[in-house]
């Protein structure tokens, strides 16, 4: 039976605009880091077309070798720049770092993935593979929401993330934002992109 982990854990359902506080478990992604606009920057498009690979061929191993498949898990990503207006209001993507990753289900050792990074080598390499890691995000007491629409439009939701919700509610930011991509902008047209914008947070 094939396993759909946004389907069985909390952390991946959201209603839309709707903010809720919930505490997300600890968990391990392969990651890519990096810097830039991801409409321009080269490095981003690079980031992506190493972990898609490397989360199928741990997907295959999985299958192959535990007897365990599952469904390969959304894009997610970390975006952080060092003024937050960057984000709600000004929008300015050439000051954003960011990091790129994937979810690796919990029964997978790591040097499973280790063993995937190179089996996704072998034949066209892509060019940020050397950059994919593994590695355990504790993100803990967060805020998150459902937004609908496009990623430019994201803005008037995160303001009312940080300026409304969290104040009324005894909050402060204290991690990186994290976005969840369940739709594919490829695929599904802009007004009916789904993203989970998360923020985790701590008692004022």
């Amino acid at each position: 039976m094939k396993v759909d982990l946004k389907k069985e854990l909390d952390c991946y359902r959201a209603r839309r605009d709707e903010l809720r506080v919930l505490d997300v478990p600890a968990q391990r992604f392969v990651m890519v880091d990096g810097h830039g606009d991801p409409n321009a920057a080269p490095e981003y498009a690079d980031a992506l077309a190493a972990l898609y690979p490397v989360s199928y061929q741990l997907k295959f191993a999985s299958k192959r070798e535990l007897d365990r498949d599952y469904v390969v898990m959304p894009l997610e990503g970390l975006w952080w720049a060092d003024d937050m207006a960057s984000f709600t209001t000004g929008r300015d993507k050439s000051r954003w770092d960011w990091t790129m990753m994937i979810l690796v289900p919990d029964w997978i050792p790591a040097e499973m993935v280790d063993a995937a990074i190179t089996r996704a080598g072998e034949k066209d390499p892509p060019a940020a593979l050397d950059r994919v890691r593994l590695e355990a995000l504790e993100e803990g007491t967060c805020v998150q929401a459902l937004h609908v629409g496009p990623y430019d439009a994201e803005g008037p939701l995160l303001a009312r993330m940080h300026e409304e919700f969290l104040p009324a509610h005894g909050l402060r930011p204290t991690g990186k934002h994290h976005e969840i991509y369940l739709g594919d902008p490829r695929r599904v047209a802009p007004e009916k992109l789904r993203t989970i914008l998360r923020q985790p947070v701590a008692p004022v």
